[in-house]
This record gives C-alpha cells, structure tokens and sequence, in this order.
C-alpha cells in the first residue's frame, strides 16, 4: 500500500493552498513561469518542486533562473512543518545541483510565518546553517516581499 502511495505522488502532486498566490505574486514581479510542477529526476528518483520560473535580465539577455517550493505551515505544529520543508529543501537543492546548479532553490512562505517563525533565533541559525533562501509573499496582495539568499 506505500508503493501506491508513492507512486501516486510521482504522477500527481499535491499543491500547497498558497501555490496560486505564490505563482502569482511572481507572475506580478515579472517572472515567467516555465513549469508548474517543475520535476526533478536522477537516477531511479522522480520528485516534483512547486513550480520554476525565469527572468530575463535585460543588461545581459541571460535568464535567472529559479525553483520555488510552497510551504503553508497550516499544522499545530510550525516545527514539524519546518523539518519537512527543510528536509524537502535541502533534497531540491542537492539534486539540482549535479546537473541544474545555476538553478536558485527558494522555499516560499507567507510574511505572517516569516514574521512569527522564521525570525526566531534557532530557526535562522538553521537556516544560515543550511544555506536556505526565502521568498516571502504577502499572501492578501499577491506580492513579493522579500527575497532572503
């Protein structure tokens, strides 16, 4: 029964209910989005980010290109939700890394969970730590608020 589970997650990816507000808060900013799930594969393993998107940089007409993952941190548990979404960050990151390392890595979250999680001093020492970037949306306005590399 976990294999189909699995497998079911590798052909249908659940999105976050934040997702649409994150893809168009990039949308606004001028991203592209150039795929929504974005697959990651190496070797035997499928996975699927949130989405990808790209920005053409006028000066030099070479694209920046990105990778987001969505994380809502509904649960009663901001913590439980920060390991997986970290641990979920960390394996994006490392597995683009081999083949896509041009490719940016940010983990989206709304400004009301940055403001009340993400600036507590263990998590931003675990996020200093493991190199994490963070796109925060203000979710109300669709709007970017901060991108933290």
């Amino acid at each position: 029964m976990t294999h189909l589970i699995v497998i079911l997650r590798e052909i249908m990816p659940a999105k976050d209910i934040y997702h649409d507000a994150v893809k168009n808060a990039l949308i606004k900013d001028g991203w592209t989005i150039t795929a929504d799930p974005y697959p990651i594969k190496y070797e035997e393993v499928k996975l699927f980010a949130d989405m990808a998107g790209e920005k053409t940089i006028a000066a030099s007409r070479k694209g920046k290109q990105i990778v987001i993952e969505v994380k809502s941190f509904v649960s009663r548990s901001p913590m439980r939700d920060f390991e997986t979404a970290l641990g979920q960050y960390l394996i994006y990151k490392a597995l683009l890394s081999i083949d896509y390392p041009e490719q940016q890595v940010y983990l989206a979250i709304s400004q009301k969970v940055y403001e009340a999680f993400f600036q507590k001093v263990a998590i931003e020492f675990i996020l200093e730590k493991y190199q994490v970037s963070l796109l925060v949306i203000d979710l109300d306005k669709e709007e970017i608020m901060q991108w933290i590399s």
